[in-house]
């Protein structure tokens, strides 16, 4: 940002009046030179103001200063990163999530950013947070979560069109998803995890969710009842063979394995592995594997390398049957841990019409 030219008399005392500091510091040198010699690092330069009018950025290496009229200012030009901190944002289809982002900046124009902006890393954090909140708006919960990359790139390029007229220039954008407050109020169009997990559990546990439970959960009303009682007359069957005393993920596998089918393989062409933490703290890996065949299911690893991986705990697993837990935030919160491709495991859903 250039000043403006100065007139014959404005230049006449400048001139002056830098003579005179230059004839001070000869003066009283050496004893001067400890004030007015200054060090400048590789990786800053100092912008120098003699008499309120800014000179060309200074250094590295060793700076003089004229007593009196100089000021100076230091711009680091390294690599620097803040948090923006995580707020409340709205998502479209209604979800209320809590959301933050690491931002990665370094100035390019020592001028610019002292000249344009009192405040540079208060700017900055601000730039990144209304960009965030614009971007979180226009996408619904499923967008959010499988495209934070993009999303990311997206923030980088609308931070930096702003930033670059400060001389500062992002260089990395990281969005994170802290936790999942409120879930949509709207469905998507699109099967989602959630929807996916809540409704296999309630068709493969059946009536008998009460005593998988251990007698924890209350009655559930009559709608419920309804909709479990209409998938299968041997329902009540499966539910007896889930008891108490047998693995709780053990006991869903047996009830899905007269549903296996090579239509079922066709249309979902994927291996699962359940890992479950047992409360003795041992784990017990389970596979569904409908990559071949009419499909398999079983305790152990699959034969060959599972697609998605889903962890969890037995305990937060009953607590998900029981509704005590939401399967999304249980997701978000990372008790339940989806290892590969999310979009495969959605295919669950067609295990779901299998069901029916």
């Amino acid at each position: 940002m250039p000043d403006a030219p100065q007139s014959w008399p404005s230049c006449l005392c400048h001139g002056l009046i830098s003579f005179l500091g230059f004839l001070l510091l000869l003066v009283t040198f050496p004893i001067s030179g400890w004030f007015a010699l200054k060090i400048v690092p590789t990786y800053e330069r100092m912008i120098v103001f003699r008499l309120g009018r800014i000179r060309t950025p200074q250094g590295p290496g060793m700076v003089l200063l004229l007593p009196f009229i100089d000021s100076f200012q230091r711009v680091d030009l390294r690599t620097r990163a803040f948090s923006v901190p995580p707020c409340k944002l709205a998502s479209k289809d209604g979800a209320v999530l809590s959301v933050g982002a690491d931002v990665q900046f370094r100035i390019w124009d020592p001028v610019l950013s002292v000249m344009t902006v009192k405040d540079l890393n208060t700017a900055t954090r601000m730039t990144a947070q209304n960009a965030m909140t614009k971007a979180l708006l226009k996408r619904p919960l499923r967008e959010i979560q499988m495209e934070k990359l993009k999303i990311s790139d997206q923030l980088l390029l609308e931070i930096n069109d702003v930033t670059r007229a400060w001389g500062l220039e992002v260089d990395r954008v990281e969005l994170a998803v802290e936790a999942v407050l409120q879930p949509p109020q709207d469905s998507p169009a699109g099967p989602n995890l959630d929807s996916t997990l809540q409704q296999l559990a309630l068709h493969f546990l059946g009536g008998s969710m009460n005593s998988v439970a251990g007698g924890a959960l209350s009655p559930g009303p009559a709608d419920t009842v309804e909709m479990v009682s209409e998938v299968e007359p041997p329902a009540p069957q499966v539910g007896a063979r889930l008891s108490p005393k047998k693995p709780l993920a053990e006991g869903l596998l047996t009830a899905l394995q007269p549903f296996l089918s090579e239509a079922l393989v066709n249309q979902v062409g994927a291996c699962y592995q359940f890992n479950v933490v047992l409360p003795s703290g041992t784990q017990s890996t389970y596979f569904l594997d409908l990559t071949t065949g009419q499909g398999r299911v079983g305790q152990g690893v699959p034969d060959g390398i599972p697609d998605v991986v889903v962890e969890m705990a037995e305990a937060d697993l009953r607590a998900l049957l029981c509704r005590e837990l939401r399967p999304l935030g249980a997701y978000m919160s990372g008790r339940l841990k989806v290892k590969g491709d999310l979009a495969v495991a959605m295919k669950l859903e067609a295990v779901l019409r299998a069901l029916k």
